[in-house]
């Protein structure tokens, strides 16, 4: 197969970064001719690199898109809202989803990498679900409108991936919230019991790229992008405390006294999100790694001794 070419969204984010590290890769392997990253800034530090375009755009602006997949192969679309108001998120996460779909119909992209969450399902709990095996029940508008986007790409004939917790370098929520509901309810919630969908954010880059850029045509529609073993809440916790990401605590605590310990001081976790983290959220997520000839790595656990450096800086920063 010759060289592909291919257009990236949201090159500069916690994935994304991750996604082009991993496409440059290929590019000195020759499987990667050129990437085209689409991004709303351009960073003014970021070091000029060999087979990387840089195309400033604001997705939710067709006009500014235009001509973004001429000669494209492959549609990886990361960018998404994660926070702001109903209409940022509508604008970018819909609107934005749409123009781009348009325009690589427009170019003749064949091939639709796009990247949604598992918390399009809601509160949970949830425990070994299969794709769609509850309806979805999103509770954010982040999440409300990143299921409106999965619906646009499903009819392109995308393939979407819904990870659930992703760790790693670039991580400014996951580790972060832990960090705060540790100094709020400072002891074990629940004995630690929760088992959490969790990825490596190097393991889902590498599932990312070797879906839009392998010889096979991805498969369609919506696909768990976890690793396929899930985590123990209580075990991620220890590890970041063996790894002095988090201080270590005494004790434990019922599920109910950890929310009342919670209510009493005042921070920007919420209940629902508190249970994301605490209690059983977890997704079938084999199959698409076997589709893809993808090995999943040896979990987010193993992985956190990479990233603990990285997670020191931020939380003592």
């Amino acid at each position: 197969m010759r060289p592909l070419r291919v257009v990236l969204t949201g090159p500069t984010g916690f994935v994304g970064r991750a996604v082009l590290g991993r496409l440059l890769d290929q590019r000195d392997s020759g499987r990667v001719a050129e990437v085209r990253a689409v991004t709303r800034r351009v960073p003014a530090d970021r070091p000029p690199a060999a087979g990387v375009e840089w195309w400033p755009a604001d997705l939710s602006d067709a006009g500014q898109l235009a001509g973004a997949a001429d000669g494209a192969d492959v549609v990886i679309h990361l960018a998404c809202r994660v926070d702001g108001s109903p209409a940022d998120c509508e604008r970018t996460n819909v609107d934005g989803t749409r123009a781009l779909i348009a325009e690589a119909r427009r170019g003749g992209v064949r091939r639709v990498v796009q990247l949604s969450t598992a918390a399009v399902y809601g509160p949970g709990p949830h425990r070994g679900i299969p794709v769609d095996g509850v309806v979805a029940a999103p509770v954010s508008a982040a999440s409300r409108t990143r299921l409106a986007a999965e619906g646009i790409a499903r009819e392109a004939g995308a393939t979407v991936l819904r990870p659930g917790l992703v760790l790693g370098v670039g991580d400014r929520w996951v580790v972060p919230a832990l960090a705060e509901l540790r100094r709020r309810v400072p002891s074990g919630w629940d004995g630690g019991r929760g088992l959490l969908s969790a990825v490596a954010v190097e393991d889902l880059a590498a599932l990312v790229t070797t879906l839009a850029t392998g010889p096979e045509p991805p498969p369609e529609g919506v696909h768990h992008a976890s690793h396929p073993e899930p985590v123990r809440g209580g075990e991620l916790l220890a590890a970041l405390v063996e790894l002095d990401i988090l201080p270590a605590v005494d004790g434990d605590l019922p599920w109910e006294r950890c929310l009342e310990q919670l209510r009493r001081t005042e921070g920007r976790i919420s209940e629902r999100q508190f249970a994301l983290l605490a209690r059983d959220h977890w997704y079938e997520s084999t199959a698409i790694w076997r589709r893809a000839g993808c090995a999943p790595g040896p979990g987010p656990l193993h992985r956190l001794a990479a990233a603990a450096p990285w997670y020191r800086r931020e939380l003592r920063g």
